[in-house]
């Protein structure tokens, strides 16, 4: 089985959101953002962060990835390191 998808450098499983997130940001921001996470883009993230992410297309560790809606709200995206799922969550519901 191919380690990638269509649109990424890796597979995200399947994807979930929390009610919190989904009630403050718009779903077209979301999935966008997802998108993004799928092309390696991790958003707001830091140096650190970024750099524990690159490796972990190499060795399989979870991913991590930050963004901002519109209206200035932060909600994260992460993949499991099996890669059985993605969450789009605000922090506080992590």
């Amino acid at each position: 089985m191919p380690t990638t998808n269509m649109l990424g450098r890796f597979r995200p499983g399947r994807l979930v959101a929390t009610p919190a997130v989904l009630e403050v940001v718009p779903r077209n921001e979301l999935m966008n953002a997802f998108y993004r996470h799928l092309r390696c883009d991790w958003g707001d993230t830091c140096d650190h962060d970024r750099n524990l992410n690159n490796q972990a297309l190499l060795t399989g560790d979870r991913l991590f990835s930050v963004y901002h809606s519109a209206n200035d709200i932060k909600f994260w995206i992460i993949t499991e390191s099996d890669r059985s799922a993605t969450t789009i969550l605000l922090p506080e519901d992590y």
